[in-house]
């Protein structure tokens, strides 16, 4: 009965599956492992690293469909037991521009009470806000009891754009790192979920859709100017990137990475893995299950952490990691 239902749902939006074929689209960057039941570790964490993705298609849109209306079913059970105990959930969507983050954030939105949950995309500070403390403006936005906040983008901008950029000074910087994960760790302690989605997208995928909203009337407020200068600086968002997982992965608050050249298998595997981490009334466990380890991964899987060798919060602000280093602004 479930899967008949299912079934008319994709069937509503794009008619009898049965009477046309829908054509597989490739995969940017796509590297197709033979067996994906079979999850070598040093291999995972080589696609992670250099962008490869696993599979040689997109998900098809009745792939998408089936997998996507169960997984929000779950959603809305989430938010209903969130609503009953007073839980508090926060989730950050950071990743590269063009990544699926804004796409993702509607699907996680689409079902749930508008009243219980609320997205969070910040313009750039005020005069007001540049002489508050920097984390200060978001804070203010965090959940009250029984509220879900999903952060477009979040605190970690310090870490990206205004890191690569120049926007802000190499002393700042060091503040953040010192201080991030010390404030995660009391966001935690103090009953808060914490969830953080690192969006990992191809050189080759974002160029193919900076093309597209170039094009698409009603997209081209996504692109900016901005955008394009970021561009150009891929490898120094990379460093960034780098320097950012390694200070800021701690056991309270760690970073999950989410491939996401096919937003469709973005989408589905993101919502999976909130909701298999979470235990929430009437959980169904055979749709929420772990997500596909070949999308998903904990960036400890994949890079170097501070964590594994000091206690969280205890980085110098004045001192250098590993990967640590002035990023050109040129």
């Amino acid at each position: 009965m479930a899967k008949n239902r299912i079934k008319g749902y994709y069937t509503y939006f794009y008619g009898d599956s049965t009477e046309t074929t829908e054509k597989r689209r490739p995969v940017s960057n796509a590297a197709p492992i033979e067996d994906l039941s079979h999850v070598d570790p040093g291999t995972r964490a080589r696609y992670f690293r250099d962008n490869l993705y696993p599979y040689s298609h997109r998900m098809t849109n009745e792939e998408y469909y089936n997998n996507k209306f169960p997984l929000q079913v779950e959603l809305v059970k989430l938010q209903k037991w969130m609503r009953k105990t007073g839980e508090r959930l926060i989730i950050l969507f950071e990743g590269r521009d063009a990544a699926g983050k804004g796409g993702t954030i509607r699907r996680f939105m689409e079902h749930w009470n508008p009243r219980g949950a609320r997205v969070v995309a910040l313009e750039k500070p005020s005069d007001v806000e540049n002489g508050q403390w920097y984390f200060q403006r978001y804070i203010e936005q965090f959940p009250t009891a029984g509220e879900i906040v999903l952060f477009d983008r979040s605190w970690y901008n310090r870490a990206g754009v205004e890191r690569v950029m120049g926007f802000s000074t190499d002393r700042e910087y060091r503040e953040f790192i010192h201080q991030t994960p010390v404030l995660e760790r009391m966001i935690v302690g103090s009953g808060i979920r914490l969830i953080k989605f690192y969006f990992s997208v191809s050189r080759k995928e974002q160029k193919r859709r900076f093309k597209r909203r170039k094009k698409d009337l009603l997209k081209q407020w996504k692109l900016s100017d901005l955008d394009m200068k970021s561009a150009a600086k891929w490898d120094a968002y990379t460093k960034a990137k780098k320097e950012m997982f390694f200070y800021t992965h701690t056991p309270a608050a760690p970073w999950i990475m989410i491939k996401a050249d096919d937003k469709m298998r973005a989408r589905v595997n993101a919502i999976r893995h909130l909701i298999h981490t979470t235990d929430y009334e009437g959980k169904d466990e055979s749709v929420a299950s772990s997500p596909d380890p070949w999308i998903v991964a904990s960036v400890e899987d994949v890079y170097e952490v501070l964590t594994r060798q000091m206690p969280v919060g205890s980085a110098d602000p004045n001192g250098k990691g590993p990967e640590l280093e002035v990023l050109s602004t040129a």
